[in-house]
């Protein structure tokens, strides 16, 4: 690289410019250093796209946030996915710090330098494998694990003090050196001077330029080779060892604080440029997918549906609602960003089939056809957990079926599933107790209706979820299908959610707000009767077919739909009735609310986990709530309210800033809850009073006086058993446990069917797992371990995800040959875009390998330049691509994008001067000097 582009580059770390501010005497955490990286390398690729498509780009004003990045890229639809993404990655990169606070290598502690790039290797590996299957979630926790131990290098090491000016591309690679590591009998520090350790590191450790880190563990009198540097701080024993004191700059208080400011700026140069090394295998749209931003919505259509005989009318209802929606919505804001069919009948379920191309959905729904069927019941319950562990969180999935399900035995499975994912999922029922269906038996004579106890089951999952169960006739079910259009819009909250059972006369209340659009109630039950009364004090009951409140209504099944008319301020609804029911009310907004729960980690590291599990019974709990949708908006109140009773349960909120809140709850309520979430909104005009808002979740939560852990690298090589090691904690009486354990691949598994824990103790066990060896790569598995307790009053689970990667030996990029270039190009032109330059051409072609022991080339593509770009495959040799490429003069350069099957990205640069040559920039300063364009340092 030239002297002038080092110094550009040098400049840009200096002054901050990947899109950070600096608060003087505040320390970076990695949360703000993984959110910074994220916000910036999104809003290069929307500059990109833009560019690509001729379209304008506007820059959010910094500091950047999720809200003003989703609409600078134009998807503003996108925010509360963004934003999930984001904080989904954060927190398992804190992870990192509290499960592996003691394994060096994921902290490039004691000079564990080889150790801590093959993580980072081997999880880029995974996550562009992942990116390539398009299993956004599996890559999103891999990113989260990986940016730790980067970020951690320039912090934990002496990169920064010998003088290093970018960060070290070399620890995204694996066929390259990281530098001149120290011997294992080297001296690397000396004693610090009382509190001053800036000068503790050897002299000719810095004169050679010798890569050194230090050593850590909080056991008292731990040891550490002769002459080596600690890692230092309160809880490090071997900094009181010689040579005392330490080298890390955690923070400004740090023995080396005095750089810790270059460290955050060199962790988040490197965050940026491993992102963009993802984003260059996967390509502009597919990286912004991973992060959550689509063009349309960020929700799915998902549809699970039972094809045996009876169901020909149902799916006829599918094909016609999915045809218009996808015609209605293609190309909007609510187009659906990914289409989920999984059909299931008896003995079998699936495949799943997963695609973004709407007409080819539509084509897979049009070729379903209702065959078959043996006895009654079907696998209805399989299908719905293959649909959970692939649709994204937070989806909307509505499973069509008219009979009682087989498999009722993986209950606690879904609604684990349906917990962890925050999935609502929607029944829609052509057969009950009171609706007839015809037996798919081979006599196919005989009528047939569904046992209640039958129809139970549904009615137990929906409520987990939040969702409906929709019990109709085949030939009212084409009117019961509005609801699929109504939960396609990808700004759908939920305002209120409650459900009695047995059913009483209770009275609820909701807040419709400024913000919110359509607002419509959904109520569930058989001779309901109910008063609406409005803000302003109007009402209208049930039975009045034409009112002041309700602007449309239908009434079809089991299943009313209320359309109110909008009105600002607080709604009040009484039920009447004796019957069992369930009452939502809904709306659309782009204010809404994400949350985890959280727990604080006891020992010698302190932090915040987010639970894999249910959250323990009797004891306090915390959760973490991210706002969406505004910058200015607030979290006033957070409340546990029981979804069958009356108990609510109010946190004490803290901010945390950045639109995020902890909360803390002294205890859970004993019976099934919802979290809802109370705030304002400022408009900061003067005299204009704040928005005041309500959200709740749909989901259902309980607690658990079972506490289940398991931890596991989240890497599974085919054809090798994969071992996950899991504990069961009981705080109340011990016994036998049944243990259940599943996948979602149907993978061979080796599971105990039973662990006896005693009282107020743990056990543990493992569960193996084995990929069969044609497993592709990139492939994502579910893996579900649940623990019931004897006489099953009580039950928890953990869900874990792991990706799938084959074994790689190929680390090289894929090179570029030069076959021919003609040019009639002046030099003025690329200074001068004149009449002579537009009618002049240039063309060249290009013969792209990527080696004798490499994979093949996967895609190629145009990374600058406006002329026309063509790739074919050499005759007889399917490793050699062939590339053409043609401009006017007026675009004198082009440089091409080579990828390789296992995500090997190549750069080759051309110019349309008669000399040409080629520009390799390495990739970390690559990703600062893209940055920078828009600071106007760059022409």
């Amino acid at each position: 690289m030239s002297s002038g582009l080092t110094a550009l580059c040098l400049l840009f770390l200096h002054t901050g410019a990947l899109g950070f501010t600096i608060t003087p005497g505040d320390s970076l955490n990695h949360l703000e250093i993984t959110e910074s990286g994220i916000l910036d390398v999104t809003v290069q690729v929307c500059r990109a796209l833009a560019q690509a498509e001729g379209t304008d780009f506007t820059f959010p004003a910094k500091p950047y946030t999720a809200e003003a990045v989703a609409e600078a890229c134009g998807t503003p639809k996108s925010t509360k996915s963004f934003r999930q993404a984001i904080t989904f990655i954060t927190l398992m990169n804190i992870r990192v710090d509290i499960r592996y606070a003691l394994n060096a290598s994921f902290h490039f502690d004691e000079e564990m330098f080889v150790q801590g790039r093959k993580i980072i290797t081997d999880g880029l590996l995974a996550v562009k494998a992942s990116n390539k299957q398009a299993n956004f979630e599996a890559a999103r926790q891999k990113v989260g694990e990986i940016l730790h131990p980067l970020q951690d290098f320039y912090s934990h090491s002496n990169w920064v003090e010998l003088g290093n000016k970018l960060p070290n591309s070399n620890l995204i690679r694996s066929d390259t050196s990281i530098g001149n590591i120290a011997d294992e009998s080297r001296a690397t520090c000396r004693n610090c001077n009382d509190d001053d350790c800036s000068n503790n590191i050897l002299e000719d450790i810095i004169q050679e330029r010798v890569l050194t880190s230090g050593y850590f563990n909080v056991v008292p009198f731990s040891t550490k080779p002769k002459g080596k540097c600690s890692h230092g701080g309160a809880l490090d024993q071997t900094s009181k060892k010689e040579p005392k004191g330490g080298i890390n700059k955690d923070s400004f208080g740090s023995n080396h604080g005095y750089l810790h400011m270059t460290a955050a700026n060199m962790a988040i140069a490197a965050t940026s440029g491993l992102l963009e090394d993802i984003r260059r295998a996967a390509g502009d749209k597919t990286f912004l997918q991973m992060m959550g931003i689509f063009k349309g919505s960020s929700k799915a259509l998902c549809f699970v549906i039972d094809t045996t005989k009876s169901m020909s009318d149902d799916i006829e209802a599918v094909k016609t609602v999915t045809s218009s929606i996808i015609n209605s919505e293609v190309g909007t804001e609510n187009e659906p960003s990914v289409y989920i069919l999984v059909p299931f009948n008896d003995p079998d379920f699936g495949p799943l089939i997963k695609t973004a191309d709407p007409k080819a959905f539509k084509n897979v729904i049009n070729s379903l056809s209702a065959t078959g069927g043996g006895d009654e019941e079907e696998l209805s319950l399989s299908g719905l957990q293959l649909a959970l562990s692939s649709a994204p969180p937070n989806s909307e999935i509505f499973l069509f079926t008219d009979a009682p399900a087989k498999d009722r035995q993986i209950k606690n499975t879904v609604i684990a599933l349906i917990e962890r994912t925050q999935t609502v999922v929607n029944f829609m029922i052509s057969g009950s107790t009171t609706l007839n269906r015809r037996r798919r038996s081979q006599d196919n004579q005989k009528l047939h209706r569904i046992a209640d106890s039958d129809a139970q089951l549904y009615r137990d999952l929906a409520q987990a979820s939040g969702g409906l169960v929709i019990e109709v006739t085949k030939s009212e079910l084409p009117v019961a299908t509005s609801i699929i259009t109504d939960s396609s819009s990808s700004s759908l909250v939920t305002l209120l959610q409650a459900r009695r059972n047995p059913g009483k006369t209770d009275t609820f209340y909701f807040i419709v707000d400024e913000t919110v659009t359509n607002p419509t109630v959904y109520i569930t039950g058989r001779s309901v009767r109910f008063t609406l009364i409005s803000p302003k004090g109007e009402s209208q009951q049930s039975t009045d077919t034409t009112g002041p409140l309700i602007t449309a209504s239908q009434s079809v099944g089991n299943f009313m739909t209320l359309r109110l008319k909008k009105e600002v301020g607080l709604w009040e609804m009484k039920m009447v009735s004796t019957n069992s029911y369930t009452l939502k009310a809904i709306g659309q907004s782009p204010i809404d609310f994400l949350f985890d729960f959280v727990e604080e980690t006891q020992g010698t590291f302190t932090g915040y986990d987010a639970l894999d599990t249910r959250p323990r019974a009797g004891v306090n709990v915390s959760l973490l709530v991210s706002l969406t949708g505004s910058d200015s908006a607030t979290v006033t109140e957070v409340t546990l309210v029981e979804s069958s009773g009356s108990e609510e349960i109010k946190g004490v909120v803290e901010p945390q800033g950045s639109g995020n809140f902890l909360v803390h709850v002294d205890r859970i309520p004993s019976l099934e809850f919802v979290v809802r979430v109370k705030g304002q909104d400022y408009s900061g005009t003067p005299r204009v009073p704040s928005i005041v808002f309500q959200r709740q979740s749909s989901i259902n939560f309980r607690a658990s006086n079972l506490t289940i852990t398991a931890i596991s690298n989240s890497i599974l090589v085919p054809g090798t058993p994969f071992s996950v090691p899991f504990s069961v904690t009981t705080n109340g009486v011990g016994g036998n446990f049944t243990i259940r354990a599943t996948n979602n691949r149907r993978f061979d598994i080796t599971s105990p069917t039973s662990l006896f824990v005693e009282t107020a103790n743990s056990a543990n066990n493992t569960v193996t797992l084995s990929a069969p060896l044609n497993t592709p790569s990139g492939t994502d598995v579910t893996l579900t371990i649940e623990a019931e307790a004897p006489g099953g009053e009580d039950t928890n689970y953990v869900v874990l995800r792991f990706s799938v990667v084959n074994t790689v030996t190929d680390f090289t990029e894929p090179v570029c040959q030069l076959l021919s270039l003609q040019s009639n190009c002046s030099n003025n032109c690329s200074r001068n875009c004149s009449d002579n330059c537009i009618s002049s051409m240039w063309e060249l072609s290009v013969r792209v390998t990527d080696g004798a022991e490499g994979t093949g080339v996967d895609r190629v593509s145009l990374r600058q330049g406006n002329g026309t770009l063509n790739t074919s495959l050499a005759a007889g040799n399917e490793n050699i691509t062939l590339v053409s490429y043609s401009s006017s003069c007026c675009s004198p350069n082009m440089e091409l994008l080579v990828v390789d099957r296992v995500g090997n990205v190549g750069t080759c640069s051309y110019t349309s001067s008669v000399s040409t040559y080629v520009i390799q920039l390495p990739l970390l300063c690559l990703s600062i000097l893209v940055s920078g364009l828009h600071l106007g340092l760059l022409t």
